[in-house]
């Protein structure tokens, strides 16, 4: 009863900060300085044809009335045409959604196990010189900004060095070929997937070190370390099974900000994707555009929220015994 509980209520929560987004995403757009409508109606359109484009676009009709229409749209995935390319901006979110995952799950499955991987071995020697390493670039790249390193990083490798293209997700023109298309498009893929790498292993670094030596001190690795079991078995088969729960748990807290993080990233590469599609609408005035790309960066915050709190849930037995009733 307690996890049931927990679950409808994080459910809940979970609906109410949507419609607190969808209103928010409605009402800033239109309190943005400038005019929308100047991208869509040319002064030298007749009064008719500026008539007819407004009610193309639904601008004549009542502010309440607009906003009703957009909260059924969104949830019907109706997200409207786009002001400058005059393209439903679903299918232009859908040519570009394959690139932003891409490079999301490349980013974010290299972060963990690299962060992990290099938080075990850091635990595994403790006050040695490669403890001190990581701990120190785990908190060096913790601390450093992600847009200054990725400049930085776009500056040297693809400004004076160019080893690596400094902006798109393929060649123009394209390789002849599959295989010479997939490598070119790993070619463009090294350099942001990697700066999100280098930004973020640190935090998994740290947590997994520190998870490690509290485990590495239970009775439970002082007695196995007692009947004289391998020290690889005691690392991997008892002290990391054990933090395994809360490392899963981090996974699903990570990816709200490795999700929000797309903008900046794609936007500093020019990465043919979500973000910088957002970002571009934003400064284009595009309202069902930039309404478009935020409702889907924030709808993937809002699952990815609820399914660390369902893990939390799973893992946490003070919840599954009704713990999270009384709180």
């Amino acid at each position: 009863m307690g996890f049931r509980t927990y679950l409808i209520r994080r459910i809940v929560y979970a609906l109410i900060v949507l419609f607190v987004i969808l209103t928010f995403n409605f009402a800033v757009f239109r309190l943005m300085p400038g005019d929308a409508e100047k991208m869509i109606i040319d002064p030298r359109f007749s009064p008719e044809a500026r008539m007819a484009l407004r009610k193309q676009f639904g601008l004549d009709d009542p502010p309440l009335v607009q906003y009703w229409k957009y909260i059924t749209s969104l949830l019907r995935f109706d997200l409207g045409q786009s002001f400058a390319t005059r393209r439903p901006v679903a299918s232009e979110l859908a040519e570009r959604l394959p690139n932003t995952i891409v490079l999301f799950l490349t980013a974010f499955t290299l972060t963990m196990v690299i962060g992990t991987a290099v938080g075990v071995y850091a635990a595994q020697h403790r006050g040695t010189f490669a403890e001190t390493f990581v701990t120190g670039a785990g908190l060096f790249t913790y601390a450093v900004p992600t847009f200054f390193f990725q400049l930085l990083l776009l500056m040297l490798f693809g400004y004076y060095i160019r080893i690596f293209p400094i902006h798109g997700t393929m060649s123009a023109p394209p390789p002849d070929g599959a295989f010479l298309r997939f490598l070119d498009r790993v070619h463009h893929l090294i350099l942001p997937a990697g700066s999100n790498v280098i930004i973020g292993f640190g935090s998994w670094a740290l947590y997994t070190r520190n998870t490690m030596l509290e485990a590495l001190g239970q009775d439970y690795i002082i007695t196995a370390r007692a009947k004289g079991l391998p020290r690889r078995e005691i690392l991997y088969h008892h002290a990391l099974r054990s933090v395994l729960p809360p490392i899963v748990t981090l996974i699903f807290l990570s990816l709200p900000g490795m999700v929000t993080g797309a903008v900046i990233t794609e936007t500093i590469f020019s990465w043919h994707g979500v973000g910088r599609y957002l970002m571009d609408a934003v400064l284009q005035q595009d309202y069902p555009a930039a309404q478009g790309a935020f409702y889907l960066i924030a709808l993937a915050v809002i699952i990815s929220n609820f399914m660390a709190d369902l893990v939390y849930g799973l893992v946490d037995p003070r919840i599954r015994v009704g713990a999270g009733e009384r709180r």
